[in-house]
């Protein structure tokens, strides 16, 4: 039985090995199915033609294709083009959890997982391998043929799960645009330590994915992990992708002073954002001394009733004293601000941009609202014809608040970004960590959001 796990090339400059795939092509091999290979058509610039080529010319007899919204019209353009060389294929991935009857009939695909996929997938693939003319049955698997699918019960010992097939995703293979932009030491590896998140944003598409549920990996698996990654690919910078890795404070605690005991030698960042409910002097002094010189804050507003609106559960003042106490610590500060967010008026909109230049940010990103499938907003205004489904990379409007004018809405990024970094402080303070090798990708972000267009 032979497996191929991939992702299609699409327009963007953020690349990262594919965690998800990772942890598949690990969790089949384990299970007994041992021939399989991940063809990362982002990182090789393969077109969908070559990477079905490539398809062919292996014989394989499943191909798995990973899915996120902003490329899933690639993702099914390459399915289609898969079942027309009669291969049996099969989709995963957020976007798939989120609309997994759409994403069928959309890409042709044979099959269709919902959720957590290793279990998933290893019971489909023996169900094919043993000639079974019927497959179903399965948890968390759509077919063609089904109507409803039954949920999978997440694996709770995340410990249990093989780290992902670093052999086939090795960071120091991949080009220097990963998550978070600027980066301090190369190459860079995403670690997650735990799955899941407990809170309920309404723009997020993580309470659907994970049903609210946080589970946690222990410290010293993310650490076996991460010395695992230092030894055998010379990695020199880990990236937590966790969706909240300071939610629990004794979790991260661990983690950090599993670091110190071995003498790793690292440095780490959380791209992703973090909660600011549980940052304390202690934990950041204890962050920074493992390595921690980058902090990344899920702000999203400078307004509070929008954040009350988005159902954020945070305060202004509790972010504004979690990010001097990491500025004080000496930890790079990043805060994520989301234009368009419902309540948007051009009244905040210029509250948020006063509230990033208020508390000490070393950097800050503005970005429009996403409409994501999967999450609560994409519910509530999924069948608007107000809303643009494009899923691109949060440049565009994608969906326009009542009393706002598209005008000042597209604008408003742009706008926020001159106010925010032409000041002498804020140009000073991303010189500090600004590594040449990365001008290339910084000008492209600069041209993307048309920072300089009024």
């Amino acid at each position: 039985m032979k497996v191929i796990l991939t992702r299609p090339f699409y327009h963007t400059h953020l690349i990262t090995p594919p965690l998800g795939i990772g942890y598949l092509s690990s969790f089949i091999k384990a299970a007994g199915f041992e021939d399989v290979t991940i063809i990362d058509g982002l990182n090789r610039d393969l077109s969908n033609d070559e990477i079905v080529e490539e398809c062919v010319k292996a014989e394989c007899n499943i191909v798995g294709i990973s899915i996120i919204s902003d490329y899933r019209k690639e993702a099914f353009d390459l399915s289609k083009k898969l079942k027309k060389k009669g291969l049996t294929v099969v989709l995963g991935g957020p976007h798939v959890s989120a609309l997994p009857k759409m994403s069928l009939e959309d890409s042709n695909a044979d099959y269709a997982i919902c959720g957590e996929g290793e279990v998933t997938f290893v019971e489909l693939i023996r169900q094919i391998a043993s000639g079974e003319k019927y497959v179903g049955n399965i948890p968390g698997l759509l077919s063609k043929g089904n109507a409803e699918i039954t949920p999978r019960d997440f694996i709770e010992d995340l410990d249990s799960i093989p780290f992902p097939d670093w052999a086939q995703i090795n960071p120091a293979k991949y080009k220097k645009a990963p998550h978070g932009g600027l980066i301090k030491n190369f190459p860079v590896a995403p670690v997650v330590s735990s799955r899941g998140c407990p809170f309920v944003c309404t723009f997020c598409a993580s309470p659907n994915l994970w049903k609210k549920k946080i589970r946690f990996r222990s410290a010293k698996n993310v650490v076996d992990e991460i010395e695992y990654l230092v030894r055998e690919f010379k990695i020199k910078e880990i990236h937590f992708e966790d969706d909240n890795l300071t939610l629990k404070r004794s979790h991260i605690e661990d983690i950090c002073n599993e670091i110190l005991s071995r003498n790793i030698r690292i440095s780490w960042a959380t791209p992703n954002g973090i909660r600011v409910e549980t940052v304390t002097p202690e934990l950041l002094k204890l962050m920074k001394e493992s390595g921690c010189y980058y902090l990344a804050f899920g702000i999203e507003s400078g307004n509070q009733q929008i954040l009350d609106n988005i159902k954020k559960k945070t305060k202004l003042e509790t972010i504004e004293y979690a990010v001097r106490e990491a500025s004080k610590a000496g930890i790079l500060t990043q805060g994520f601000f989301i234009f368009g967010l419902p309540g948007e008026t051009e009244e905040t909109i210029q509250e948020t941009i006063n509230f990033a230049k208020k508390i000490p940010l070393d950097r800050a990103q503005f970005l429009l609202l996403d409409v994501l499938p999967g999450s609560e907003l994409f519910e509530t205004i999924g069948n608007s014809s107000l809303l643009n489904q494009n899923y691109r990379s949060y440049q565009e409007v994608s969906w326009l608040p009542a009393g706002l004018d598209r005008k000042t809405l597209q604008n408003a990024p742009a706008r926020a970004f001159r106010s925010f970094f032409m000041r002498p402080k804020q140009l000073f303070s991303l010189l500090r960590f600004f590594n040449p090798s990365q001008l290339t990708f910084i000008i492209r972000r600069i041209r993307d959001f048309k920072i300089f267009k009024k």
